[in-house]
């Protein structure tokens, strides 16, 4: 399908989607921006809570598709993550069927399998049909908005790509990082394809660059278009000599969760 113009970019000032402000550009879209507080250097970016239904709404109306990024994209208690990441997805699709927008591409996480053990030696990659087992409230949040993107597109037709994004920064920062890293314009090229792909209904896809270390298989994604041109493994010298190999005895280690399965980081706000 044709890229679509306008795209309502949820989360804008994090640092996932401060990113993705300034790649996605390059593919011809107008990003209409969104987040909980002013996006820096925007004066017209929308700030609103995603909670608020009226809100929400307004900032859809209009747009040809939604790229959903916002939400506590840490472990927090079940309340806020609640509000924030499951009342306010809700609110996002609801929005975007009564606007009459055609597709949502939805962040989600590999914490949504966080629990997952991931490959040792010649054991297959990770499929993306592998049972869902969450290691947090935030990995929760996640399995539910797979499930409503897919309610929507059985009961309204709304299409959605879920992408499990793995870590999506400049550089990885750890030696598990180097299985899951997703560069940011690798980043780009997949939100790109999922945007653009025919007929997806709902598909769930793997988020990560083309890694030597790779845990996941990445066939859904490239179905997709997606054709990922960066590998973690230009770091992994480094950082093996800094952190030294993984563990396979080490909880943190042997889970794709890594340490969000033992001693998740807590969402600061």
């Amino acid at each position: 399908m044709p890229a679509p113009r306008t795209v309502l970019l949820t989360g804008a000032a994090g640092g996932l989607g401060t990113l993705m402000r300034g790649l996605l550009p390059e593919y011809g879209y107008d990003l209409r921006l969104l987040d909980l507080r002013p996006v820096d250097g925007e004066p017209e970016s929308i700030v609103a809570d995603l909670t608020d239904k009226d809100a929400v709404r307004e900032a859809v109306r209009g747009v040809d598709a939604i790229i959903h990024l916002a939400g506590i994209s840490l472990e927090a208690p079940f309340e806020k993550i609640l509000g924030a990441n499951i009342e306010g997805t809700y609110h996002l699709y609801e929005a975007a069927r009564e606007e009459g927008v055609g597709r949502i591409v939805f962040a989600s996480s590999n914490h949504a399998v966080g629990y997952t053990p991931r490959p040792v030696g010649d054991d297959p990659l990770i499929p993306v049909d592998t049972p869902r087992r969450p290691d947090t409230f935030y990995g929760l949040s996640k399995c539910f908005g797979e499930d409503l993107a897919q309610l929507y597109w059985d009961k309204h037709g709304l299409e959605t790509v879920s992408v499990r994004i793995g870590s999506c920064f400049p550089e990885p920062t750890s030696v598990r990082m180097l299985s899951v890293w997703m560069s940011p314009a690798d980043g780009a090229r997949l939100f790109h394809a999922a945007l653009t792909a025919e007929d997806v209904g709902h598909t769930v896809v793997h988020g990560s660059s083309a890694n030597t270390r790779l845990w996941w298989d990445l066939g859904s994604a490239r179905a997709l278009g997606y054709d990922p041109q960066d590998d973690s493994e230009r770091y992994a010298g480094k950082l093996v000599a800094e952190q030294g190999e993984l563990d396979p005895d080490n909880p943190a280690h042997a889970r794709l969760g890594g340490h969000f399965v033992t001693d998740p980081p807590i969402w600061p706000y």
